[in-house]
């Protein structure tokens, strides 16, 4: 990845996103939001006038970037993402979370919606993510090494804090939400998986299956971020279910999810 893509964006950001370290960051995908008190927002910026990241590309996706303060601490939520499959360079879909770096952000929470692979799960669950399978053979750490994403061959064995999994349990205990530990696989997309892929996928370990996440939890973690995941079950995989899957359910689901995604978000702002 080239540091001058990320300097770009960056230099177009307000200086306010940069006067107070934020404590933590939110990258928020389909079905999922996290509603802000108009009193309680620094700067609000328009995905589309950062550059290299540029509008929203996908429904659901708010595409709106939005620093605000939480009981006097400076948070920062990214309503939306990019994906690898619009066709964009990977320096896109992590530039998020390398903007968080240069905000001095230590924490990150990364939703997403998926299909649900584990037999237990039902549409309308949550999955806190333990672990992940990359099935796309893309890391965003390809290219020159830039000392200030971390070291040169990061270890992945623990992606996922076990401090932040805790408090996302209790979060999800305290509202009463089907909850599980889980792991997702990434697959690229668009297109969604054939029967037998996800019966390999399932072999392999997967719990829940998407089209995001991964680059952005690799990333995050190599900065020595303190990364959590969770995923919102929109459907059944294919072959799990028998319904035909189109991006409208992941819509739907994640219409009639957002009032419990957005207090679930509330209550572990409160914890951290």
């Amino acid at each position: 990845m080239e540091k001058v893509f990320f300097d770009e964006a960056a230099a177009s950001l307000p200086d306010a996103c940069f006067k107070a370290p934020v404590e933590a960051g939110f990258l928020l995908g389909s079905g999922c939001d996290l509603q802000v008190d108009n009193d309680d927002v620094i700067v609000r910026v328009e995905y589309a006038d950062i550059p290299g990241l540029g509008a929203a590309g996908v429904q659901g996706h708010a595409g709106e970037l939005v620093l605000f303060k939480k009981d006097s601490r400076v948070m920062a939520v990214w309503r939306g993402r990019r994906h690898y499959y619009e066709g964009v360079r990977m320096e896109s879909v992590v530039l998020p979370i390398e903007i968080l770096r240069r905000m001095g952000c230590r924490k990150v929470l990364l939703t997403n919606a998926s299909g649900g692979i584990n037999p237990a799960l039902r549409p309308g669950d949550f999955v806190i993510l333990k672990d992940h399978i990359n099935l796309t053979g893309v890391n965003p750490l390809v290219g020159k090494h830039n000392p200030e994403w971390g070291e040169r061959f990061p270890d992945m064995t623990q992606v996922y804090s076990k401090r932040l999994m805790e408090i996302l349990h209790a979060c999800s205990n305290k509202l009463s939400l089907r909850v599980m530990d889980g792991v997702y696989a990434f697959s690229s997309g668009p297109c969604y998986e054939t029967p037998a892929e996800i019966n390999a996928y399932k072999s392999q370990g997967a719990d829940v299956v998407g089209m995001s996440t991964v680059p952005e939890a690799i990333f995050a973690h190599a900065c020595e971020m303190e990364v959590a995941g969770i995923s919102f079950v929109s459907n059944l995989a294919a072959g799990i279910g028998r319904a035909h899957l189109n991006h409208e359910e992941v819509i739907s689901s994640g219409a009639k999810a957002k009032p419990v995604m957005n207090a679930l978000l509330n209550a572990f702002l409160s914890r951290i």
